[in-house]
């Protein structure tokens, strides 16, 4: 069992590919790319961290959203972002829906939160802060690091890739 993280997979949101410059062409081919790319790292014993904003999108419907989350492996916990209306209405896949976690991992504690902070909990005593919302344009800080899927090739990422960045 591996636990990995990953942010603002915009399920179903047409508009996020122009505002990221996401190289998909339509919101169908981003997400089977999201589901296949997140299955080719997850496991179903494995646990994984959503920092936010897991569906979005005008006219997108709960059974789409619901039929790409039954889809995904792992057991999921949901840190929630600024669009989690979607997300929330599928309240059933996920094993905990939260604002703010702190876990540990090989007795490293990370804070994990939707939005990229500057000071965190323990951050003078070597905690990480993770964090999705920026898609890339808050660059990293000490060992604050954003992880959300524009940055980290629409994968799911590990801890250990987490220690291996070198920014």
């Amino acid at each position: 069992m591996s636990t990995l993280f990953t942010s603002d997979t915009h399920f179903g949101h047409a508009n996020i590919i122009k505002y990221c410059n996401r190289p998909f062409s339509s919101p169908w081919e981003m997400d089977e790319a999201l589901v296949t790319n997140w299955n080719n790292v997850v496991t179903p014993d494995d646990v994984v961290y959503h920092l936010g904003d897991f569906a979005f999108g005008h006219g997108v419907a709960q059974e789409y959203i619901s039929k790409i989350a039954k889809r995904l492996n792992g057991d999921i916990h949901l840190i929630r972002g600024n669009h989690e209306k979607l997300g929330q209405s599928i309240s059933w896949r996920f094993t905990s829906i939260n604002d703010y976690a702190e876990i540990e991992i090989e007795k490293q504690i990370i804070v994990l939160f939707h939005y990229g902070m500057r000071t965190w909990r323990n951050a003078m005593k070597g905690s990480w802060h993770l964090y999705g919302h920026s898609h890339g344009g808050l660059a990293p800080y000490d060992k604050s690091l954003d992880i959300g899927v524009d940055c980290w090739n629409f994968t799911p990422v590990n801890f250990q890739q987490l220690k291996n960045y070198d920014g």
